[in-house]
This record gives structure tokens, sequence and C-alpha cells, in this order.
């Protein structure tokens, strides 16, 4: 079974390469309702995004986000904020203290977020454009509150480079449904055979022909990395560590 919507969903490749055309305000404002119309907790839509598309301003987010040229690129960038600031001013007016020092109130924002980031990247691919998810928006958080402007209560979760493709977008193949897909309970087996299977997939593909490195440390044997090792890697790592302290600071206790 398919159609349009899953058709588009299927074809999502991230785009990290853009011609310099910039994107209508109007075409924006209905990527960002189209954001709106995402599921949000409780409908307290406790989220804001900050539209980028001074080119001074995002060469300064690119440095921010480990130097990713298409931010410099991309005709777009937007932040994607929790933020619960607005609530604290609503509840204020109706004569209530809002609670924001659980973690339950971070992650209630932050979802809310994330879900109409999706909307909105899914939007922006409809209408022929590509986007890119900025986790490194999060690497100098403080830095990015400082440049937008942020105040107490709200926190960027995430950005993302919009604009129009200068070329095709290589698709990435996603682990198989056989090991994200569970029944009932959660499948302990590690299905073995079925990631070995898709980090070969993923070397004949050429996305990691740029790592090829020792296949152990101290070895003098190489080999192309693939998903397994990269992702091996990745997850050994500590990365961002002053989250916590930056996302205190922003006024959520994290209790």
């Amino acid at each position: 079974m398919t159609n349009p919507t899953l058709e588009l969903i299927l074809r999502h490749a991230s785009a990290r390469h853009y011609k310099p055309d910039p994107i209508p305000a109007s075409m924006i404002e209905e990527i960002v309702v189209a954001a709106q119309h995402a599921s949000t907790s409780s409908a307290l839509q406790a989220y804001s995004v900050i539209a980028v598309t001074v080119a001074s301003k995002r060469e300064i987010l690119s440095e921010l986000c480990n130097n990713q040229d298409h931010i410099r690129q991309a005709p777009l960038f937007l932040a994607w904020c929790a933020d619960l600031s607005r609530l604290g001013d609503i509840c204020k007016s109706r004569g209530y203290t809002q609670v924001t020092e659980y973690i339950e109130n971070f992650l209630v924002a932050a979802f809310d977020a994330m879900l109409a980031s999706q909307n909105a990247a899914l939007a922006a691919e409809s209408m022929g454009l590509g986007v890119c998810f900025i986790g490194s928006i999060r690497r100098k958080s403080q830095e990015v509150i400082d440049l937008l402007g942020l105040p107490n209560l709200v926190f960027p979760v995430v950005g993302m480079t919009i604009g129009w493709p200068s070329h095709a977008n290589k698709l990435r193949p996603r682990l198989p449904l056989e090991i994200v897909l569970h029944w009932e309970e959660y499948d302990k087996n590690p299905k073995t055979e079925a990631l070995q299977a898709y980090d070969k997939t993923m070397i004949e593909t050429g996305i990691y022909d740029y790592l090829q490195s020792p296949a152990s440390e101290g070895s003098k044997q190489s080999e192309y990395a693939g998903w397994l090792e990269v992702s091996a890697r990745r997850a050994s790592k500590a990365d961002r560590t002053g989250l916590r302290n930056c996302i205190e600071k922003q006024g959520f206790a994290l209790k």
C-alpha cells in the first residue's frame, strides 16, 4: 500500500548542499503553520521557532554548530526551541505559578518542539525544498541562546537548514524492520545477522568510505568502517557534557 504522503516520507534524505536562492516569507510561514498542526501535549504548544535568514547570523550559527558549511549555504535556518516562557506569562496573568522544576516539564516542551519540527520538515520537502536537522545547535547552547536572544525558560532543542537542494540527496538505508519493531514486548534477541547485513548495505552505499581506519586500536589492518563501527564509536564518546548546566541556567531545574 502506498500514497503520496508515504512516498514523500520514504524519499527523505538530508540535504547538505543548497542553492543561494531565497525562500519567500510566505513559504516559510506555510511551513511553520504546518508545524503548528503537529500533535502537542495537552494543547500547550510549548515551543517556539526562530527563523534566521540574515547571512551574517547564519555564519555565526555555522561556527557555533561545528562549522557546518551548509548552515552558511542554506537561505533559512530554523531554531526549534522548548518554550515555557509563554506559559509562565499566561499563568501569571491568571493568578497561577507555573511549575517548571521537573524533568517532565522540560520534556513536554522539548517533545512539542521536536514534533513540530518533523511536521515542518515534511511540509518543506513537499514544496521541493531540502532540509537537514542540526543537533549540534546544542554544542554551544549558551552562545546560541545569546545570539538568538532567548529568554528564561526557552531552550534550543534542534536546528534545521532549509533551502533549494543544489543536487539530489543520497538516501540512507534504514535498519531492517525486524530490528526496530517489537510485538507485545521487547525482543532481546540481538539480531546479529540482520545487523551485519545492514552494515554491509551501508558500506556498499559509500556513505562511510571516508572513515577508512584501523579495524581495531593498534591494528595495522584497515577496513571501511560501516554503520556498526561508526555508531559504536559515536556512542562510546561523551558529547555536549555541559548541557544540563545550560538547561538549568535557562530556568529548567530538571528535578
